[in-house]
């Protein structure tokens, strides 16, 4: 809620990267989580290894800009709906 116009920018990039992740399928969900402590974003990636996600995490414009960064936790999946299931 406090972004200057140059981190409004920047997010904007970086809504529109997401985005086109989200197009081809390698993000599944995405979004801000409102968390007590301070609110942040998540994605869940479909991706083959760490190395595919570390690419695109680190291709972010607000990464490359170091507004944001970025942490991966794997995930085995233990229940899903679709075409994980």
């Amino acid at each position: 809620m406090d972004m200057s116009a140059d981190e409004r920018a920047l997010m904007m990039q970086h809504v529109a990267y997401v985005g086109e992740h989200f197009k081809s399928g390698k993000v599944l969900i995405y979004g801000p989580v409102m968390a007590a402590e301070g609110s942040f974003g998540m994605a869940v990636l479909d991706v083959a290894d760490e190395a595919e996600a570390r690419a695109l995490m680190e291709n972010d414009p607000t990464v490359i800009a170091k507004l944001n960064t970025y942490e991966i936790s794997p995930m085995h999946i233990g229940g899903a709906q679709g075409r994980w299931g």
